[in-house]
């Protein structure tokens, strides 16, 4: 297991409160249980931030008919809905709610070419209002190849403060590849063609890069 680069910071703030406020508190609170306590409450704060930033080895699942999750979590929502930013016709969603001890590598579900991306600042809605596909802080990624165009959109929720993507038009991205991280909770879509065969159900506990979401 690997700690995200994204992690480094948040780790390090967390060590020096778990440190500094812990060594504060036991010797400025006079009960030594207090202290105690606030120091442990600090600890599991850090395991928690460290936690957060893992990124645990697996064996990835490969395959060019195959459409992988892209995210770790519960599935929330599949439906027949209207795209309105790139497609603008109606979809088959699928969304991925990820919660704050979950995985938060997002990755390629497919292999192909970037054919649109756009950061949008927003809201902080919670990640399962009705609006926070269109009013949150979010990207929206297309990656296409021969079998068609998959969008993705990375929705920040109300802990989530920082969408991170590391992609951008034209790229050619490798399935399983990472193209972005969100940071403390949140929920990715997907929006596939009507039709698409979709091989995971609502209330599904799924993993990235190695969950059969879809395929053609």
């Amino acid at each position: 297991m690997k700690i995200h680069r994204e992690g480094y910071k948040y780790i390090l703030i967390a060590t020096v409160l778990w440190i500094g406020l812990g060594w504060l508190a036991g010797h400025f609170i006079p009960y030594s249980w207090l202290s105690g306590i606030i120091t442990f409450i600090l600890f599991l704060l850090w395991f928690w931030v460290v936690a957060f930033f893992r990124m645990p080895n697996r064996d990835m699942v490969h395959g060019e008919d195959k459409i992988i999750c892209p995210a770790d979590g519960k599935v929330v929502v599949i439906e027949e809905t209207f795209e309105p930013e790139y497609f603008k016709d109606k979809r088959l969603q699928v969304s991925i709610f990820m919660s704050p001890i979950n995985v938060h590598v997002n990755r390629n579900p497919v292999s192909g070419l970037i054919r649109y991306m756009k950061y949008h600042p927003g809201k902080y809605l919670v990640a399962w209002h009705p609006k926070s596909s269109t009013e949150n802080e979010r990207t929206t990624l297309v990656i296409g190849n021969d079998r068609g165009d998959i969008l993705l959109r990375q929705i920040a929720g109300a802990l989530a403060r920082r969408i991170c993507f590391y992609v951008k038009e034209g790229d050619v991205v490798s399935q399983n590849e990472e193209f972005g991280f969100i940071r403390f909770g949140s929920r990715v879509d997907i929006y596939l063609p009507i039709g698409t065969a979709v091989d995971v159900k609502i209330g599904d506990v799924v993993k990235g890069g190695v969950t059969l979401l879809a395929h053609y």
